[in-house]
């Protein structure tokens, strides 16, 4: 796929195919386009180029959360909950207890901490239970337990069979992952994988 911002290409040429039970990241400077490639594979934004074609449901963890200040983590769940068609909030709630936030279902979500929100964003892109998942700056806010937990998670999605894409700008717990692109001038290059020690 292919997308400019006037005169200036962001993506010349990217290309990437994830099968199931995958776990990749893509990595770049901040700039390098990372976001937009996202925002196209979610969705968010056309291209100028390409096609994009999902595999059953997808969820979409954007870096700038999509919260509303004004209403609780409930009611965020609740309107979710209705948005996906879900029947009830049982994976959501376990997602809350995995991450530990779950005593501030009450609290709106423009006193929550930074770390606190980011939970409460991905519990929104997982409570569906996608089968494909767009990770932007996931774990952004995060204290150590938290990302510790965050990649017990992926693994275990990537386990039941799902394809995890973590975009960030730079390269963390690389060995956690099956595959690594960094994101260059446009183009996707596939980095080398060190073994695990």
């Amino acid at each position: 796929m292919r997308h400019a911002y006037g005169h200036r290409d962001v993506l010349c040429g990217v290309s990437l195919d994830l099968g199931p039970g995958i776990l990749v990241g893509i990595v770049g400077e901040n700039g390098a386009g990372k976001t937009t490639l996202l925002k196209i594979l979610s969705g968010e934004l056309i291209a100028d180029a390409g096609t994009v074609r999902h595999r059953g449901r997808f969820g979409y963890c954007p870096q700038a959360t999509v919260l509303n200040d004004a209403l609780t983590v409930r009611q965020h769940l609740e309107y979710f909950k209705v948005a996906y068609g879900l029947r009830d909030l049982r994976h959501a709630e376990g997602l809350m207890e995995e991450l530990h936030y779950g005593e501030y279902v009450d609290e709106r979500a423009g006193v929550l901490s930074g770390g606190t929100r980011q939970k409460l964003n991905l519990t929104l892109a997982l409570m569906h239970e996608p089968q494909f998942l767009l990770l932007d700056e996931p774990y952004q806010g995060f204290d150590w337990e938290t990302y510790q937990r965050f990649w017990d998670l992926a693994t275990r999605l990537r386990a039941d069979g799902r394809s995890v894409l973590v975009v960030s700008h730079l390269a963390y717990d690389t060995v956690r992952l099956d595959r690594m692109w960094r994101l260059d001038s446009g183009l996707l290059q596939e980095e080398t994988m060190e073994p695990p020690a």
